[in-house]
């Protein structure tokens, strides 16, 4: 069987399958795609209101607006308090990007942080990322071990993740910098994604040392369960494997968290929740690798199977800890409906209400034009250029609020807009969805998706750090 190439599996991971535009790519110097003005309105459904009635619902829009004075994570945060006063009592916050590689919209996410740090008591920022990583950086927050630019190198560099930049560096580190100053207001990092590349060492080894640990009599028959993962661990040597042979991997990993589900929480509570998790994670990894990532018929199921462990994860993080929780991820991931049904069925975010009910709530972001940068293939970063939006496309008028409304960046609670623009909020229309392949543009309803919106008119490539 064919080995799954990283393009493929990049592709197929919406975390990874990084900017994606109509346009084929424009290279000058460092390489760049370059998505510049769009040709003109794309099939489907509508193009909204016009004349007259595209000026009400302008106008309710702008009404409804609030200005958001910086994106940056520094200086006075009042501005974000409609922010809060939206969020309320949600437990869970999934703060969408409507582009992974943008500037502003990660120091935005920082800055949004560091609000509900101090004015709602949130204590973890959760990333769509490796599980074992978010614990490897966790353990730096907390107790400063390692090195953040190391930790972040190998977890995040050779192309893995568009996360390698300085922009989660000053938040990683600011975290750290926040314990230091407040040891009894403690704030930690989560990965609440899959163990890719490599099911990490440190979670078969967590798991068999708390069965040798509390259970020495059931650790011959943890070792054979893991036995053979284990050695395919890495990502690229178990999907070279026939799928026959992954599948029945990836059962075992689920009967070792079956056999643990069934034990008694010896060495306390904590310790054994924490080891079923870590079971679960490596289960979770083996299952998703299981699948043909390199058959379109199976990467819808897939993708859907990806979405429901990262809200899995989140939800056992908050109900474990108590935790608020932000939740960072694409826009795909954190609305409560999908932007791309075809290939991604259904979201983390619906998922999330599924487990939650309204302690979940979906921030979404839309934008005018930019640039991101992420990895590329061959473990360079590609920087791609996204021009006005497409006439007609939710963006189109949300970027002309600016306009009226004199800011260049607001954030709008959909659920308290006046009329017209509830209407205009709950209508389909196409709306920029920067990720799957294919045209970007896509019909979706925005008032379906997200509770709250927030609107850049304009934002950079992120800063690599290698």
């Amino acid at each position: 069987m064919p080995l799954v190439s990283r393009r493929t599996l990049l592709a197929a991971l919406p975390a990874l399958a990084l900017t994606v535009t109509a346009g084929g790519p424009a290279r000058a110097g460092a390489r760049s795609r370059a998505a510049g003005p769009d040709p003109g309105p794309a099939a489907g459904p509508a193009a909204g209101p016009r004349a007259k009635g595209a000026e009400t619902v302008l106008a309710a829009l702008a009404r409804a607006s609030r200005p958001l004075r910086s994106v940056r994570p520094n200086g006075d945060l009042s501005d974000l308090r409609p922010l809060g006063a939206a969020i309320g009592r949600s437990a869970v916050v999934g703060l969408g990007e409507a582009a992974h590689g943008a500037r502003e919209l990660f120091t935005l996410r920082h800055r949004v942080f560091r609000y509900l740090v101090e004015e709602k008591g949130f204590t973890t920022f959760a990333l769509e990322t490796n599980w074992a990583a978010g614990l490897r950086i966790n353990d730096f927050v907390r107790h400063g071990t390692g090195e953040p630019r190391a930790i972040m190198a190998e977890e995040f560099g050779n192309g893995k993740w568009p996360w390698n930049v300085r922009e989660y560096l000053n938040l990683i580190t600011w975290m750290r910098e926040h314990n230091l100053r407040n040891p009894d207001r403690q704030v930690q990092f989560m990965g609440n994604d899959l163990a890719y590349p490599r099911i990490a060492d440190t979670l078969f080894e967590r798991v068999l040392g708390y069965v040798t640990e509390h259970h020495p009599s059931l650790r011959p028959m943890f070792g054979r369960l893991y036995r053979e993962l284990w050695a395919h661990a890495e990502e690229s040597d178990f999907s070279a494997l026939p799928q026959p042979e992954r599948r029945r991997m990836a059962g075992q990993a689920r009967h070792a968290v079956a056999l643990l589900e069934g034990l008694r929480p010896e060495g306390g509570r904590p310790s054994y929740a924490w080891t079923v998790q870590h079971a679960r994670v490596v289960a979770q990894t083996a299952t998703l690798l299981s699948y043909d990532l390199e058959d379109e018929r199976q990467i819808p199921e897939a993708m859907r199977y990806r979405d429901e462990l990262m809200a899995r994860n989140t939800a056992w993080w908050h109900r474990n800890t108590g935790h608020r929780i932000l939740l960072a991820a694409h826009n795909g991931h954190t609305a409560y409906e999908t932007y791309a049904p075809a290939r991604y069925p259904r979201t983390q975010g619906a998922y999330l209400r599924k487990l939650l009910g309204d302690d979940y709530l979906s921030v979404g972001t839309t934008f005018g034009r930019g640039a991101a940068t992420v990895p590329g293939d061959d473990g360079g970063w590609e920087t791609t250029k996204f021009g006005p939006p497409r006439e007609g496309s939710s963006e189109e008028l949300l970027d002309r609020v600016v306009n009226v409304a004199g800011s260049r960046n607001f954030l709008l609670d959909l659920r308290s807009a006046p009329p017209a623009a509830r209407a205009w909020l709950n209508e389909s229309r196409v709306t920029r969805d920067i990720g799957p392949p294919g045209d970007p543009y896509r019909p979706f309803v925005l008032g379906d998706g997200h509770s709250v919106l927030i609107h850049l008119h304009r934002f950079r490539s992120a800063r690599p750090l290698s």
